[in-house]
This record gives structure tokens, C-alpha cells and sequence, in this order.
């Protein structure tokens, strides 16, 4: 099968894949858009939003429709590094035999991940970026596709151990889920409310989803998409050239050039959901808040003017 030929394939598993999940999740277009170009580009995603907005159905919907396995883990201050990873335990004939933590499946849910200590954080680092893990000196691979989409809740911050910047870096998306509309929750009721049960059909298989990734890989990119995109990643940081007045004044630092490099794998996501063989200045356009909001550290006038993030990186453009 030809490049061209798997694009309009995608576009085409997409739609059907989009149909699935409406049968269980209204509303909420963007953010499985975000979490669908995370995972057909390989990366991770951060999901930001109140208590009972569906996060963990959401996930487990897009997990069932992806004909994926999927683990969720609820993260709690006194969650150990084993209890995600797994441990090495002796069995009856004297030999030590490790048994795999919940972090072996496809599609990992890291439920609050800022209710855990760092040390328990950073369990999740070697597996988010190595996709591997190494447990009494042995490596193990991890099943691919493989993802994780951690939870926080902006609220309550009392006894949450907030995310560092390094780990930060390591998600590609940071994803804003927000209320639903007047009309999107009367649906939720109606349909939650009731004894009838959506059924959601998988529609891949592993491979697929691995062969996919590999094709957005390969989609070409022009060098002043990728000029656009590095220029829009130096204009975050405050001692650079390229940075306005606004950036200046209001951040303390910018993004690193992992930024750069999801951006271009992003955007060439974005492109291939829409049908182009090609990513413009446009898909990075599109795809930029997600990408920088969580790499970006607003100062101290930021925050006592209320000027948001989002506003900050649409001062960019």
C-alpha cells in the first residue's frame, strides 16, 4: 500500500473511530482530537479538568475502540514505585520471578499522578520515554502502542506534589477539559440515566495503530514549516532575540526543543486527520497551544494581572 493510499485510509479509520466514541462521550470534540493525535504520533497527554468530567470513561472508551488493553492506576501519596512497575518475588522453588506492575498494558491512565510523591513519578519516566523499564538490574520491554495519559485536577492542591518541569517535558499534550455545553450535558444525563448500554466495537488492531505511527513519521515536511515552528519555540523563551515585549514581561521559561520536535510531529498528525500529504503553517498552528501551555512558566506579574497561558502563546502568532 502506497503512503497516499494509508493517509486516506486514516482519514477514513479516524471518522469511523470518532463515530465509535460518540457513542458513549458528547461532546468533548477537541480533546479526543488531542488525545488521538498524542497517540498516533507516539506521544503522551496531560489532562487537566475538574472531578466528573469523564476523564476515565473518555480514556477506556478510546482504549475499547482502539482494540487496546488498558490499565488504570489511581495515584495515591502512599503509592510505591513497585505498585506500577511490579516486583521480583521468590517462588516455590527458591527462584526469584517478577511479576509485572499494572504499567505493562497498551494504554496507561495515571489517574491525579500529582497525589504521588516524585519518586513514585518518576517510575513512570524510563517506561514514558524508553518504553521499557528496568527492575533489579533487567530490562523489560514494554507492549507498543504504548501511552499514557495522566490525570490532574486544578482544584485542590492541598497534599499534591506538583509535576518538575523535566517530567512536564515528557508529555506531548496538555489538554484543557472544560464543562460541557447546556445541550451536551442534558445528553449525558438522558444517556447515563438510562438501562441502555452503547457497545463501542474495536476498530484496529496494534499494528495498525504501530504502522500508522509509522506512517506519520514519513510524511515530508517543507523546511519553512519547520523554521516556523522553531522560530515559534524560541519566541517563548525570554532571553532570546525572537521573544517580544509580552513574553518578556511575562515568563520566566520558555519551551525546549522537544517542543520543536512535537510541534512537526503534530502538525504532520494533524495533516494526515485532514487528508494532506503534507503539514503547513497552519497544522502547527492548530495543534500549538497543547503543545507549549505545560512547557511554558508564566512569572509572579503573569499571575497578579491574570494573564493566562493561552493568551501568552497567542501573543506568538
Amino acid at each position: 500500500m502506497s503512503d497516499v493510499t494509508a493517509i486516506q485510509n486514516l482519514v477514513q479509520k479516524r471518522n469511523e473511530l470518532k463515530k465509535e466514541i460518540s457513542k458513549i462521550i458528547v461532546g468533548q470534540d477537541v480533546v479526543v482530537d488531542q488525545i488521538l493525535l498524542s497517540i498516533f504520533s507516539g506521544g503522551h497527554a496531560l489532562l487537566v479538568g475538574v472531578p466528573g468530567l469523564a476523564k476515565t470513561l473518555m480514556v477506556n472508551t478510546i482504549a475499547q475502540a482502539l482494540g487496546l488493553d488498558f490499565k488504570r492506576i489511581q495515584f495515591t501519596p502512599d503509592l510505591m514505585p513497585s505498585d506500577i512497575l511490579g516486583s521480583e518475588i521468590l517462588d516455590e522453588n527458591r527462584q526469584f520471578k517478577f511479576i509485572k506492575g499494572p504499567i505493562f498494558s497498551n494504554i496507561i491512565l495515571a489517574d491525579e499522578i500529582n497525589r504521588t510523591p516524585p519518586k513514585t513519578q518518576a517510575a513512570l519516566l524510563e517506561a514514558m520515554q524508553e518504553r521499557a523499564v528496568t527492575i533489579a538490574g533487567h530490562n523489560y520491554k514494554l507492549d507498543l502502542p504504548y501511552f499514557v495519559l495522566a490525570t490532574q485536577n486544578p482544584i485542590e492542591q492541598e497534599g499534591t506534589y506538583p509535576l518538575p518541569e523535566a517530567q512536564l517535558d515528557r508529555f506531548m499534550f496538555s489538554i484543557k477539559l472544560d464543562y460541557p455545553s447546556f445541550a451536551e450535558e442534558v445528553q449525558v444525563v438522558k444517556s447515563t440515566t438510562s438501562d441502555t448500554k452503547e457497545t463501542v466495537n474495536p476498530l484496529f488492531s496494534a499494528q495498525e495503530i504501530i504502522d500508522f505511527q509509522h506512517l506519520i513519521r514519513r510524511i515530508p515536511v517543507a523546511d519553512n514549516v519547520i523554521e516556523y515552528a522553531v522560530t515559534l519555540v524560541s519566541k517563548t523563551r525570554p532571553d532570546n532575540e525572537l521573544s517580544n515585549d509580552f513574553i518578556k514581561n511575562y515568563i520566566d521559561w520558555g519551551a525546549g526543543p522537544r517542543a520543536s520536535q512535537n510541534l512537526i510531529l503534530a502538525a504532520k498528525a494533524n495533516a494526515a486527520f485532514n487528508g494532506k500529504f503534507s503539514p503547513d503553517i497552519e497544522d502547527v498552528k492548530a495543534v500549538a497551544i497543547g503543545i507549549l501551555r505545560h512547557r511554558v512558566v508564566k512569572n509572579y506579574k503573569a499571575d497578579a494581572e491574570g494573564i493566562t497561558i493561552e493568551k501568552i502563546i497567542a501573543s506568538l502568532f
